[in-house]
């Protein structure tokens, strides 16, 4: 619960930036922010290597050494992090020119751009294993806190940024004269410096658990973790590559415009991302500290089951309320259809995240018999899927075709996760229930978009028919729950 309400306020104060940066940044310039945060993202699961669930596992495998499966952890993403850095600051040239595919008519700022993201990246990779031994050691509330000071900090400079200094230097006010002799208004590169301070603030927070760090190597330990990991690297970055190798396709093969529109909409799909999320922070660490009970497979079974409910009534309730929902990525009224025309791209978006939640719960079977060689294969599966996919349809539909492509490879993932999972790890999951939500719920979604042309009240006549008819079917069991 701790771990919910403190990801879904850090991401809704994030998410309050998104009308800012669509009023303040044209499509174009918004593509920039949307392709240098895709790469980023794709970098940072080859930084982590996989290690963040590895030392779940190895904690629960090996109770009696918690400290030398802490120190490898962070021994291994250390050493490829500032193999990193070090490699990045090097070939900046080099990589900014691949970025802008030679085009030398903004280099200065876009050198920029890929300097504060090699700092960003290294910052906030030496962190990942800190965070996860707080979440190991039970401490939801350091670790909110902390995660919510970032988010805090991140927004507070970019408001401070995008306002703030407008505001002094047109006043003319204390300091007025110091900013404007070096203040470029609309600059999408104090976005990246804002979130690079955020990043440095984390890791001076976590002093404390560096501190904790021993500089021991257990090599034994290291080569059966690094058997582990690797998959789960490789599953990893082909999640991520599903995530966000679209928008980057979408640059290559379509405009800057297409990709700030597209990197637009999938705001609105903030709320289902937050959710999974959410849970995944708080359900990870008690999949594995669960998995000894008698009762363990029943257990993560009804789990999903009341998993799926939310994200059904979540994607119904959001697609209820897109119309309210699309003026967080409208721009002033001039301008305000240049972002809405990719809103049929929503519904496809959302269904993808629902897929996709339920894999990451599914998934917790090979996870749990050490079999993550087939995370490894399904994750493959789906980034085949997404790159021949998005080759071929985004030339011909751009984003609505990422968006179809998003959609089928979370649900083939999905597929593919539930039916090896059956075989090697049998849950016993109440599969017809399951079904019967998801697709009542995806019935409602696309009638409420396209038959009733998102109508308010309609959609939400709707959402309350299917809540109502879920508490019928789930009344029994809802009320033994409420009783314990």
């Amino acid at each position: 619960m701790v771990y919910g309400i403190s990801t879904i306020l850090s991401r809704l104060l994030n998410f309050i930036l998104t009308p800012i940066f669509t009023r303040t940044y044209a499509a174009s310039v918004y593509g920039v922010f949307t392709k240098m945060y895709s790469w980023a993202s794709i970098i940072n699961a080859v930084l982590a290597f996989g290690m963040e669930t590895t030392y779940f596992r190895y904690l629960n495998k090996f109770e009696d050494k918690k400290q030398q499966v802490y120190n490898n952890s962070f021994l291994v993403i250390a050493f490829i992090s500032i193999l990193f850095l070090i490699t990045g600051l090097v070939f900046t040239d080099p990589i900014t020119q691949w970025l802008v595919n030679n085009d030398t008519s903004n280099f200065a700022d876009q050198r920029r751009y890929v300097q504060y993201f090699i700092w960003l990246l290294f910052s906030d990779a030496i962190c990942v294993i800190p965070f996860a031994k707080l979440r190991a050691d039970g401490k939801p509330f350091r670790y909110s806190i902390i995660k919510f000071l970032n988010i805090l900090t991140y927004v507070c400079l970019c408001l401070f940024f995008i306002y703030g200094i407008p505001a002094i230097i047109k006043h003319d006010l204390p300091m007025a004269n110091f900013f404007a002799s070096w203040f470029r208004e609309k600059w999408v590169g104090y976005v990246f410096i804002a979130n690079l301070v955020a990043s440095v603030l984390t890791f001076i927070l976590l002093i404390p658990e560096f501190l904790k760090l021993k500089l021991k190597f257990d090599k034994a330990m290291f080569l059966k973790m690094l058997s582990y990991s690797w998959p789960i690297l490789v599953a990893n970055l082909s999640f991520i590559v599903n995530e966000n190798l679209d928008k980057i396709l979408l640059d290559k093969y379509s405009t800057e415009a297409q990709v700030g529109i597209y990197g637009a909409v999938c705001k609105i799909a903030i709320f289902m991302s937050i959710f999974n999320t959410a849970f995944r922070l708080g359900a990870e660490p008690f999949f594995f500290s669960h998995a000894k009970q008698e009762n363990a497979k029943t257990t993560y079974a009804n789990i999903l089951k009341y998993f799926v409910i939310a994200l059904a009534i979540l994607f119904v309730a959001l697609v209820a309320n897109i119309e309210i929902l699309k003026h967080f990525i409208s721009r002033d009224r001039a301008h305000v259809a240049e972002y809405w025309v990719g809103l049929p791209a929503v519904p496809y978006l959302l269904l993808g995240y629902v897929c996709l939640g339920i894999y990451m719960n599914l998934s917790i079977w090979y996870r749990l018999s050490d079999q993550t060689r087939f995370g490894l294969y399904i994750s493959v599966t789906g980034a085949i899927i997404t790159i021949v996919l998005n080759i071929v349809l985004i030339p011909k539909y751009s984003y609505m075709g990422s968006a179809w492509v998003s959609m089928l490879a979370y649900f083939v993932m999905m597929v593919l996760s539930y039916v090896l999972g059956q075989k090697y790890y049998p849950i016993p999951y109440n599969l017809k229930k399951i079904s019967a939500y998801l697709i009542s719920a995806t019935v409602i979604v696309f009638s409420s978009f396209f038959i009733f042309n998102r109508n308010i009240y309609i959609g939400n006549a709707l959402l309350i028919a299917f809540v109502a008819i879920v508490l019928y079917f789930e009344k029994n069991e809802l009320r033994k729950i409420l009783n314990r």
